[in-house]
């Protein structure tokens, strides 16, 4: 692709450390208000507080996206691979990545709780799964499957796939480019149970990226499998709330 072409992977390098300390002084802020009690950010679930832990990474990602792209003088089309005619491929082969990767990260996930039991490690939720489950506002609930199904597939390809993957190629490191991205991936997500499957969907996604030219069909896959992950937590806290009128 020839937008991947024309930046340097030094660029890359500042844009990505633009956004780690846009992510360290939010947090930074966020705890000082939690300290003081401000309102809105008494605690982890509260509009501010969420608002600061979505948006702190994902919001950063999306400006110094717009940001870098005006500055090379691209636009979204082709970053997603909509400048040419292969996007119906791109979402065939998407639809195909989905169906095969949700069995194998299924059990995936599967081995690894029994494992982390076996050795006697928690098996704790995911934060994200966490702070969707213990947020009780309606409109929160709604925004987080929102920020879910659209700005953080959005903003974690263009990160991962968009600029690391494909600096790491172009600085002739095209295992870094595969193995450490996708590893980076699954390390950010905190999760122990959750690790041996992200890092084999970051692979899948890789591939797709790779094989399509875009991000588009990656975004695809990534935010459906989001998609199908709020409808089981949403059938979870439905079932949860049905519960006592059933004893």
């Amino acid at each position: 692709m020839l937008w991947k072409k024309l930046w340097q992977p030094e660029v890359v390098l500042m844009l990505i450390g633009g956004i780690v300390l846009a992510f360290f002084f939010v947090s930074l802020a966020v705890g000082v208000l939690q300290h003081y009690q401000i309102t809105g950010f008494q605690n982890s679930y509260d509009v501010g507080a969420v608002l600061a832990a979505t948006l702190s990474f994902h919001g950063a990602v999306i400006i110094a996206a717009g940001l870098f792209l005006k500055f090379h003088a691209f636009d979204w089309r082709e970053v997603l691979g909509l400048n040419n005619d292969r996007w119906k491929r791109s979402l065939l082969l998407a639809g195909g990545v989905l169906l095969l990767m949700l069995p194998v990260m299924l059990g995936l996930k599967y081995v690894s709780e029994i494992t982390f039991e076996k050795m006697g490690w928690p098996t704790e939720n995911q934060k994200a799964v966490e702070l969707f489950a213990n947020v009780k506002s309606v409109g929160l609930k709604i925004y987080l499957g929102i920020f879910a199904v659209v700005l953080a597939p959005i903003a974690e390809e263009f990160v991962f796939r968009g600029l690391l993957f494909s600096a790491a190629k172009k600085m002739g490191w095209p295992w870094l480019a595969w193995v450490g991205v996708s590893l980076l991936f699954a390390l950010i997500h905190l999760n122990g149970p959750t690790f041996l499957p992200l890092f084999a969907f970051a692979l899948a996604l890789t591939w797709l990226y790779q094989k399509t030219e875009g991000l588009l069909a990656p975004i695809v896959v990534h935010s459906a499998f989001n998609a199908a992950n709020v409808i089981l937590l949403l059938l979870a806290d439905e079932f949860a709330r049905q519960l006592p009128n059933q004893s």
